[in-house]
């Protein structure tokens, strides 16, 4: 698996190392029930620290696309790939819906009404 982060992205690095994961499951680098390398090799390839990727695999984790087993490192989540697009998606609409001047809540009351 090869990530990479931007220097000329702004974002947190620990958002800039979900997002290098994310798009790595999304492309197909890494499939469900993949092990992903330890945390460690991961920080010394992109030149954080370590904590920083523990921090963005554990923001993976908890959206459902990674799991975290005691020794058996990290993996890919079954149906990541899907949930990931579909996130994607969702951020999209999000974004979609602020330039239009709808927050979140409102986002959800339309989906709601949604048959």
């Amino acid at each position: 698996m090869l990530l990479r982060l931007n220097t000329a992205d702004h974002r947190p690095l620990h958002e800039q190392v979900a997002g290098a994961v994310r798009r790595a499951i999304a492309e197909g680098e890494c499939a469900p029930g993949d092990r992903l390398p330890p945390a460690r090799d991961l920080s010394q390839a992109l030149g954080v620290n370590t904590n920083t990727v523990l921090r963005g695999l554990r923001a993976l984790r908890d959206e459902g696309l990674l799991e975290f087993r005691r020794g058996r490192g990290v993996t890919v989540a079954g149906g990541a790939d899907r949930r990931s697009e579909l996130l994607e998606r969702v951020r999209e609409l999000v974004a979609d819906g602020a330039r239009l001047g709808y927050g979140k809540a409102d986002l959800i009351e339309m989906i709601k009404e949604v048959p």
